[in-house]
């Protein structure tokens, strides 16, 4: 049950925040900024921050991280990934950072929906190590660092074009992989649908797909199997 204070902070005019998450699923809500005007954005990262949470934010625009930044110093903005990110402070919580999340990319263009992920997992106090360009079209790059995947308990893999890559991931490993599909490609990926089939395709049995772009489901998903 929310206390009295929740209640009436939470639900005010457009914004109505689940702000008992946390206790149900363990981690807090996150925002999608899309639609959000700047001041709606702010109130909400304000309102999860008093109640004891972390703060996250993906696809914002511009005009959204500057409004929200110019408000509160120590919003922490990752570009390329389209997210806000504010860290409480007094919540002295951890996680055990010998479980480490790898995150890799086939292409540096998949790179925005990779860091997307790296920044969900930071959220819920994880520190990934993020590897790239590590495509089908260079096997022996890949290849470079089998000892490094087989050390991971969990593994993103971040791709477009044809969506191969977690499928070989996936071969060398006995953890699970999260295969993200990107809209990366020419005409025939159809914006990411030709990833997402052949990932949800994959023989490798370890790998299981989620939605096209979708960085931050990975992410959430990589943190929960960590925990």
């Amino acid at each position: 049950m929310n206390s009295e204070r929740e209640k009436k902070g939470a639900c005010a005019d457009e914004l109505c925040l689940d702000l008992d998450r946390k206790k149900r699923c363990g981690y807090p809500e996150a925002i999608y900024a899309p639609g959000k005007s700047p001041e709606l954005l702010l109130r909400a990262f304000t309102e999860l921050y008093e109640s004891g949470n972390h703060a996250l934010a993906t696809r914002v625009t511009q005009q959204q991280i500057e409004h929200v930044v110019s408000h509160l110093e120590e919003v922490i903005v990752n570009q390329q990934a389209m997210t806000l990110r504010w860290m409480n402070k007094h919540r002295g919580e951890g996680k055990p950072r010998s479980r480490q999340p790898l995150i890799i990319t086939a292409g540096s263009t998949d790179r925005p929906v990779a860091e997307e992920a790296a920044e969900t997992l930071r959220w819920m106090e994880y520190e990934p190590k993020l590897l790239f360009d590590l495509g089908v079209a260079g096997p022996q790059r890949l290849l470079q660092h089998v000892e490094e995947l087989q050390q991971a308990s969990v593994i993103i893999v971040v791709a477009g074009m044809e969506g191969a890559l977690p499928s070989v991931v996936g071969g060398w490993v006995g953890c699970p992989v999260i295969a993200v599909p990107t809209s990366v490609g020419y005409g025939a990926s159809f914006q990411g649908v030709t990833a997402l089939l052949g990932m949800l395709n994959s023989c490798a049995a370890n790998v299981f797909a989620v939605n096209i772009d979708a960085g931050f489901k990975a992410g959430y998903l990589a943190g929960l199997i960590l925990q």
